[in-house]
C-alpha cells in the first residue's frame, strides 16, 4: 500500500502547550519558504563551487546538489572532498538580501505568548540565525542558537548532533517540541522522544521520510498555528 502524508494540524492538543523546551528550524522555518529567501544561499552556494573549482554553472549545481545529497550539507561535502574552509563558505553564502523577510505580528505575539525555553537548531550558523531573527523582529525570544559550528560540522540528521543539542541546553527530549521544514530531520527527534512537527512548505525534497511514522504533527504555515496554540487567534 502506498504511504501518504500525515494529515495536516491546525488545532492544537494541550500537551503542546505544556512542552518545556521548543527547538525550531531556521531556514524555511522561522520565515517563510514562499520568501524565497534561502534560494539566494542556495545560488550562492552554487557560485562558490562554480568558482572554486573552476566549473560552468550548470555543473557546479551538480555537484553542490550531489554533496548535498551524499554529505548532508553541501559545505561538508566540499569540506570533506576539497578541504573547503568552513567559515569562509558560510560568510559567502549567507551573504543576501533580507528584503523578502519582514516582521510577522502574529509570530511575534505567537512567540511571545508561547510558554517554554525556546532555542534554534540550525544546520546554518550562528550569525546567519541572529541576522534574520534580528531582521524579522524575534531574536529576544531564544534562549540560544545550535548551529553546524557547534555541531562540529556534523549535520543533522546526524543522531549525536542532536544528543548535543540536548546537552548545551539542557534538554529533556520527553518534554521537547522540535518545529522543522525537512521531514527527515525529524527522525533522530522522535528517536530521542521528542514530539515532532513538521511545517510542510510544499516542496519535494523537504517531504523526504515524511510518511514513515516519525512526524507527530503536520503544519503549513507556522504562525498561525503558533497562534493556535497560544490562544491569540482562533483554530481556523
Amino acid at each position: 500500500m502506498e504511504k501518504s502524508l500525515p494529515p495536516a494540524f491546525r488545532e492544537a492538543p494541550e500537551d503542546l502547550i505544556a512542552a518545556d523546551v521548543w527547538i525550531f528550524d531556521l531556514d524555511n522555518t522561522l520565515y517563510p519558504a514562499s520568501s524565497r529567501l534561502f534560494d539566494q544561499v542556495d545560488w550562492n552556494m552554487t557560485d562558490y563551487v562554480s568558482q572554486l573549482l573552476d566549473l560552468p554553472r550548470d555543473e557546479a549545481r551538480k555537484l553542490q546538489k550531489q554533496y548535498f545529497r551524499e554529505y548532508g550539507t553541501t559545505m561538508r561535502g566540499l569540506m570533506t572532498v576539497h578541504g573547503v574552509d568552513p567559515q569562509a563558505f558560510l560568510d559567502y553564502v549567507h551573504n543576501i538580501d533580507l528584503a523578502p523577510i519582514a516582521t510577522d505580528p502574529v509570530l511575534v505575539e505567537a512567540l511571545e505568548k508561547l510558554p517554554g525555553r525556546k532555542v534554534i537548531f540550525t544546520n546554518g550558523s550562528t550569525a546567519h540565525a541572529e541576522k534574520i531573527t534580528r531582521h524579522i523582529g524575534i531574536d529576544h525570544h531564544f534562549e540560544g542558537c545550535f548551529d553546524i559550528i557547534d555541531a562540529d560540522f556534523v549535520p543533522k540528521p546526524a543522531p549525536d548532533t542532536y544528543d548535543a543539542v540536548c546537552r548545551r541546553f539542557d534538554i529533556d527530549p520527553a518534554s521537547a517540541i522540535m518545529v522543522e521544514d525537512m521531514a527527515k530531520n525529524l527522525v533522530p527527534a522522535a528517536a530521542l522522544g521528542m514530539t515532532t512537527v513538521w511545517l510542510d512548505t510544499g516542496v519535494g525534497w523537504s517531504r523526504e521520510n515524511a510518511e514513515d511514522g516519525h512526524v507527530h504533527h503536520r503544519i503549513e504555515d507556522l504562525a498561525p498555528w503558533l497562534a493556535t496554540i497560544t490562544g491569540t487567534r482562533r483554530a481556523s
